[in-house]
Protein backbone atom coordinates (compact mmCIF):
# COMPACT_ATOMS: atom_id res chain seq x y z
CA UNK A 1 0.00 0.00 0.00
CA UNK A 2 2.96 2.03 0.68
CA UNK A 3 1.58 4.41 3.28
CA UNK A 4 2.90 5.56 6.50
CA UNK A 5 0.48 5.39 8.66
CA UNK A 6 -2.29 2.25 9.72
CA UNK A 7 -5.98 3.60 10.29
CA UNK A 8 -7.77 1.14 11.33
CA UNK A 9 -6.31 1.31 14.61
CA UNK A 10 -6.76 4.84 15.26
CA UNK A 11 -9.85 4.19 17.28
CA UNK A 12 -8.65 1.62 19.72
CA UNK A 13 -7.11 4.30 21.54
CA UNK A 14 -7.47 2.38 25.07
CA UNK A 15 -4.98 -0.31 23.99
CA UNK A 16 -1.56 1.39 25.07
CA UNK A 17 1.34 0.55 26.84
CA UNK A 18 0.51 -3.15 26.05
CA UNK A 19 2.99 -3.49 23.94
CA UNK A 20 5.55 -5.99 26.08
CA UNK A 21 5.22 -9.62 24.54
CA UNK A 22 4.16 -12.05 26.85
CA UNK A 23 5.43 -15.28 25.36
CA UNK A 24 4.67 -17.85 22.20
CA UNK A 25 0.69 -17.91 21.61
CA UNK A 26 -0.32 -15.52 24.02
CA UNK A 27 -3.83 -14.71 24.88
CA UNK A 28 -5.68 -13.77 21.77
CA UNK A 29 -7.09 -10.08 23.43
CA UNK A 30 -3.74 -9.22 24.69
CA UNK A 31 -2.23 -9.56 21.69
CA UNK A 32 -4.71 -7.46 19.74
CA UNK A 33 -4.60 -4.67 22.43
CA UNK A 34 -0.56 -5.08 22.02
CA UNK A 35 -0.63 -4.59 18.16
CA UNK A 36 -3.12 -1.72 18.25
CA UNK A 37 -0.92 0.01 21.05
CA UNK A 38 2.19 -0.28 18.71
CA UNK A 39 0.62 0.68 15.72
CA UNK A 40 -0.67 4.06 17.44
CA UNK A 41 3.15 4.54 17.96
CA UNK A 42 4.17 3.87 14.84
CA UNK A 43 5.64 7.42 14.36
CA UNK A 44 8.05 6.94 17.58
CA UNK A 45 9.60 3.79 15.75
CA UNK A 46 12.43 4.08 12.68
CA UNK A 47 11.25 1.54 10.01
CA UNK A 48 13.96 -1.16 11.12
CA UNK A 49 12.91 -1.27 14.19
CA UNK A 50 8.85 -1.12 14.28
CA UNK A 51 9.38 -4.16 11.66
CA UNK A 52 11.07 -6.02 14.10
CA UNK A 53 8.85 -4.74 16.80
CA UNK A 54 5.92 -6.72 14.57
CA UNK A 55 7.72 -9.27 13.83
CA UNK A 56 8.10 -9.92 17.24
CA UNK A 57 4.58 -10.22 18.02
CA UNK A 58 3.57 -11.69 15.25
CA UNK A 59 6.12 -14.50 16.71
CA UNK A 60 3.84 -15.18 19.84
CA UNK A 61 1.55 -16.30 17.18
CA UNK A 62 0.84 -19.61 16.14
CA UNK A 63 2.88 -20.50 12.70
CA UNK A 64 1.74 -19.38 9.49
CA UNK A 65 -0.86 -17.59 11.52
CA UNK A 66 -2.95 -15.29 9.11
CA UNK A 67 -3.42 -11.87 11.41
CA UNK A 68 0.33 -12.43 12.48
CA UNK A 69 1.22 -12.17 8.59
CA UNK A 70 -1.19 -9.64 8.05
CA UNK A 71 0.05 -7.32 10.53
CA UNK A 72 3.90 -8.26 8.72
CA UNK A 73 2.79 -7.58 5.38
CA UNK A 74 1.17 -4.04 6.80
CA UNK A 75 4.75 -3.34 8.79
CA UNK A 76 6.75 -4.10 5.68
CA UNK A 77 4.50 -1.89 3.53
CA UNK A 78 3.83 1.49 5.81
CA UNK A 79 7.47 1.21 5.94
CA UNK A 80 8.49 1.41 2.23
CA UNK A 81 9.21 -2.36 1.44
CA UNK A 82 5.54 -3.13 -0.68
CA UNK A 83 7.41 -6.52 -2.60
CA UNK A 84 7.91 -8.14 0.85
CA UNK A 85 4.37 -6.78 1.64
CA UNK A 86 2.39 -8.52 -1.15
CA UNK A 87 4.27 -12.02 -0.29
CA UNK A 88 2.63 -11.31 2.96
CA UNK A 89 -0.72 -10.55 1.90
CA UNK A 90 -1.08 -13.28 -0.51
CA UNK A 91 0.12 -15.47 2.83
CA UNK A 92 -2.10 -14.43 5.09
CA UNK A 93 -5.34 -14.59 2.60
CA UNK A 94 -4.27 -18.34 1.25
CA UNK A 95 -4.33 -19.36 4.91
CA UNK A 96 -7.59 -17.61 5.59
CA UNK A 97 -7.54 -14.53 6.66
CA UNK A 98 -11.31 -13.41 7.63
CA UNK A 99 -13.08 -10.71 8.74
CA UNK A 100 -12.20 -6.56 8.92
CA UNK A 101 -8.33 -7.82 8.34
CA UNK A 102 -9.50 -9.96 5.04
CA UNK A 103 -10.94 -7.05 3.70
CA UNK A 104 -7.98 -4.93 4.57
CA UNK A 105 -5.54 -7.36 3.10
CA UNK A 106 -7.36 -7.04 -0.74
CA UNK A 107 -7.42 -2.93 -0.36
CA UNK A 108 -3.79 -2.85 0.61
CA UNK A 109 -2.72 -5.65 -1.84
CA UNK A 110 -4.07 -4.26 -4.96
CA UNK A 111 -2.42 -1.06 -3.34
CA UNK A 112 0.70 -2.08 -3.34
CA UNK A 113 0.53 -3.77 -6.60
CA UNK A 114 -0.48 -0.78 -8.65
CA UNK A 115 2.58 0.99 -6.83
CA UNK A 116 4.58 -1.74 -8.12
CA UNK A 117 3.33 -1.13 -11.88
CA UNK A 118 0.48 -3.95 -11.53
CA UNK A 119 -2.57 -1.79 -11.21
CA UNK A 120 -4.36 -4.58 -13.83
CA UNK A 121 -4.33 -7.02 -11.00
CA UNK A 122 -5.06 -4.61 -8.24
CA UNK A 123 -8.42 -4.01 -10.60
CA UNK A 124 -9.39 -7.57 -10.47
CA UNK A 125 -9.07 -7.82 -7.10
CA UNK A 126 -10.72 -4.76 -5.67
CA UNK A 127 -13.43 -5.38 -8.52
CA UNK A 128 -14.18 -8.88 -7.33
CA UNK A 129 -14.30 -7.56 -3.63
CA UNK A 130 -16.82 -4.89 -4.59
CA UNK A 131 -18.98 -7.18 -6.48
CA UNK A 132 -19.33 -9.50 -2.71
CA UNK A 133 -22.88 -9.49 -1.55
CA UNK A 134 -23.70 -7.62 1.44
CA UNK A 135 -24.87 -10.32 3.59
CA UNK A 136 -21.04 -11.92 3.62
CA UNK A 137 -19.46 -8.93 5.01
CA UNK A 138 -19.59 -7.78 8.83
CA UNK A 139 -20.18 -4.30 9.60
CA UNK A 140 -16.91 -3.10 9.83
CA UNK A 141 -16.17 -4.58 6.41
CA UNK A 142 -18.82 -2.89 4.73
CA UNK A 143 -17.96 0.28 6.51
CA UNK A 144 -14.62 0.28 4.29
CA UNK A 145 -17.13 0.33 1.01
CA UNK A 146 -15.64 3.88 0.28
CA UNK A 147 -12.18 2.88 0.53
CA UNK A 148 -12.56 -0.17 -1.84
CA UNK A 149 -13.79 2.30 -4.45
CA UNK A 150 -11.59 4.64 -3.85
CA UNK A 151 -8.24 2.45 -4.60
CA UNK A 152 -9.84 0.65 -7.15
CA UNK A 153 -10.60 4.42 -8.78
CA UNK A 154 -7.40 4.79 -8.55
CA UNK A 155 -6.32 1.36 -10.27
CA UNK A 156 -8.39 2.28 -13.10
CA UNK A 157 -7.09 5.44 -13.47
CA UNK A 158 -3.55 3.58 -13.82
CA UNK A 159 -4.82 1.33 -16.70
CA UNK A 160 -6.02 4.01 -18.65
CA UNK A 161 -9.69 3.75 -17.59
CA UNK A 162 -10.38 7.37 -16.40
CA UNK A 163 -14.07 7.83 -16.91
CA UNK A 164 -14.79 4.68 -15.10
CA UNK A 165 -12.45 6.02 -12.05
CA UNK A 166 -14.07 9.43 -12.40
CA UNK A 167 -17.29 7.83 -12.00
CA UNK A 168 -16.73 5.16 -9.15
CA UNK A 169 -14.96 8.05 -7.13
CA UNK A 170 -17.26 10.39 -7.80
CA UNK A 171 -20.09 8.07 -6.94
CA UNK A 172 -18.71 6.89 -3.50
CA UNK A 173 -18.57 10.94 -2.82
CA UNK A 174 -21.76 11.69 -3.71
CA UNK A 175 -23.95 10.25 -0.53
CA UNK A 176 -20.97 12.55 1.78
CA UNK A 177 -21.86 15.67 0.73
CA UNK A 178 -24.63 18.11 2.20
CA UNK A 179 -25.90 19.38 -0.83
CA UNK A 180 -26.02 17.58 -4.49
CA UNK A 181 -26.41 14.12 -3.60
CA UNK A 182 -28.91 13.07 -6.28
CA UNK A 183 -27.38 15.26 -9.11
CA UNK A 184 -23.71 13.99 -8.43
CA UNK A 185 -24.52 10.70 -8.46
CA UNK A 186 -26.71 11.03 -11.98
CA UNK A 187 -23.74 12.47 -12.97
CA UNK A 188 -21.10 10.10 -12.02
CA UNK A 189 -23.69 7.10 -13.51
CA UNK A 190 -23.70 9.18 -16.71
CA UNK A 191 -19.90 9.30 -17.32
CA UNK A 192 -20.02 5.62 -18.04
CA UNK A 193 -22.46 6.38 -20.70
CA UNK A 194 -22.76 9.43 -21.89
CA UNK A 195 -20.26 11.13 -24.65
CA UNK A 196 -20.34 14.34 -22.48
CA UNK A 197 -20.92 13.14 -19.30
CA UNK A 198 -24.41 15.00 -18.61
Amino acid sequence: MATTDHEDHEDRKDYKDHEEPSGPHSDPQDWERRVAALWERFDDHEPEEFRARVAALAAERPADDAAALFELGAAHDSTGLPEEAVDLYHRALDRGLTGLRRRRAVIQLASSLRNLGRPDRGVELLTAERDLPADRLDADEIALSGAVDAFLALALADTGRDREAASLALGALAPLLPRYNRSLAHYARALLTAPDGS
